[in-house]
């Protein structure tokens, strides 16, 4: 467990160098020179090179937000420096993640919005045919309002592509806050060039849907929890098309992303934030209550009291390790990477006031080596690789 940098710090070490911190863990800041960084995903291209995607600009919702990608090629000790993805003026361009398809073209997806408008949100495309050493024209993959991707695509045993995401739905009257999203699966049996739409049933609430193929045709998916209580599980017996309703795991949620991966030993693996709304009273009225103050406000709708709202502002931290041996119904050796105060009524990193470690995203190396990245502050991207 590595000790909380001061804000200050952490711009000094964004040199992408790995660096050793014990026997069996090795840390680096990811190099970018925009002020914020959030939402890392990691995969591998064709030729071995480890990628970190995510999104940076002065702060999330900004038309100044763009996607950017950095790479650790095999045999290297060092993170090269970002290279821009995305450049929309007009959008804040977000949640980035790489799909390395079968024929090893590697797909670039990523949401587009106005503002901290989720609920207007498109998913966005560019597509390497050089096996991401450069991309494509940019395209909308998904046009339908409100859809928002975060985890990777799954390939079932079928050879069908499945891309989980989650829609914002906006209450009418209202600003979007969470309240009512939940979450679907885009199916391609075509290799990508169409999709079909297929909805988890009862999963108000469940969003960020991580999928994760288990023996046979059988599969799990972990979700975050808008109403910050649990990291929510799900069952799928064809292979991702129908699933049954999220339950809760044994794991806390506080409304902030998870990610888990199927080891080679047959375990998973999750990295999370070990917090939810019963560990702490510490709220914010929504993702972008900073933002938001030039909207016209809308006229209130009157509602079901009973009506569950979205929780933000739970403390990001500290940020946990679990594993599990029976398919992500309990998951047991909890390790901290990080501790800190997890402090995240505000998405301000310029003025070092953000401290959440959060975002995770991991993935087993050939070696059986794990390798994680995180939002660090809302700084920077830090990348965790632990040997086992």
């Amino acid at each position: 467990m590595a000790e909380a940098l001061q804000p200050e710090q952490i711009a000094e070490l964004m040199d992408g160098v790995v660096r050793p911190v014990d026997a069996d863990r090795a840390d680096a800041f990811l190099p970018c020179g925009t002020v914020q960084n959030h939402a890392a995903n990691l995969a591998y291209l064709p030729d071995g090179t480890l990628t970190c995607v995510w999104f940076g600009g002065t702060m999330e919702g900004m038309g100044d937000i763009s996607v950017y990608l950095s790479r650790l090629v095999p045999g290297s000790d060092t993170w090269s420096a970002a290279e821009q993805l995305s450049d929309d003026a007009a959008k804040s361009e977000q949640n980035p993640l790489l799909f390395v398809a079968p024929d090893d073209k590697v797909w670039l997806l990523y949401t587009s919005q106005t503002s901290g408008n989720q609920d207007g949100s498109v998913v966005k495309r560019r597509i390497s045919s050089d096996g991401g050493k450069s991309f494509g024209p940019v395209d909308t993959l998904c046009d339908v309002p409100g859809t928002f991707v975060r985890q990777p695509i799954i390939v079932n045993g079928r050879g069908e592509w499945l891309l989980p995401l989650f829609r914002c739905i906006k209450i009418p009257g209202q600003r979007w806050t969470g309240d009512a999203d939940f979450a679907s699966v885009l199916i391609s049996a075509d290799g990508g060039a169409s999709w079909s739409m297929h909805d988890v049933p009862d999963s108000i609430g469940a969003v960020h849907m991580n999928i994760v193929p288990l023996a046979g045709g059988e599969m799990a998916a972990f979700y975050r929890h808008r109403f910050a209580e649990y990291v929510l599980r799900s069952v799928s017996l064809d292979g991702g098309r129908t699933w049954s309703a999220p339950l809760p795991t044994n794991l806390p949620n506080n409304n902030s992303s998870v990610q888990a991966v199927k080891l080679r030993s047959g375990g998973i693996a999750i990295v999370y934030n070990h917090s939810s709304a019963a560990t702490s009273s510490d709220r914010r009225l929504s993702l972008y209550d900073e933002i938001e103050g030039d909207e016209p406000e809308a006229a209130p709708v009157v509602s079901d009291s009973t009506e569950r709202k979205a929780i933000w502002g739970v403390p990001r931290a500290p940020l946990s390790l679990a594993f599990s041996s029976d398919d992500g119904m309990t998951f047991t050796d909890r390790v901290d990477l990080e501790t800190g105060d997890g402090y995240c009524l505000t998405n301000n990193s310029k003025d070092g006031l953000n401290r959440e470690f959060s975002y995770p995203s991991i993935i087993e190396g050939s070696d059986g080596a794990l390798h994680i990245a995180f939002t660090y502050f809302r700084r920077a991207i830090k990348y965790v690789r632990l040997t086992q």
